[in-house]
């Protein structure tokens, strides 16, 4: 009998990996993200990375365009 990873690496092909990368990048800009945003008492964008699933494109969209600047 299969194990679950077996029966998923069948269903999805090579996709798998490409979904793991995916999944970790969003981990990564969201914290990155929502750390700035947390850091400069952006309350609105902390909340809108936290609940909005874009998978990475609204935190970079943040850190390049709204975040304010100003000392680190």
């Amino acid at each position: 009998m299969k194990g679950n990873w077996e029966v998923m690496e069948a269903a999805m092909g090579g996709w798998w990996t490409m979904l793991v990368l995916l999944v970790l990048a969003d981990v990564i800009l969201r914290g990155m993200g929502m750390w700035r945003a947390a850091k400069k008492g952006q309350q609105g964008w902390f909340v809108a990375m936290l609940v909005i699933n874009s998978v990475g494109i609204l935190p970079v969209v943040y850190m390049l365009f709204f975040e304010k600047k100003g000392k680190k």
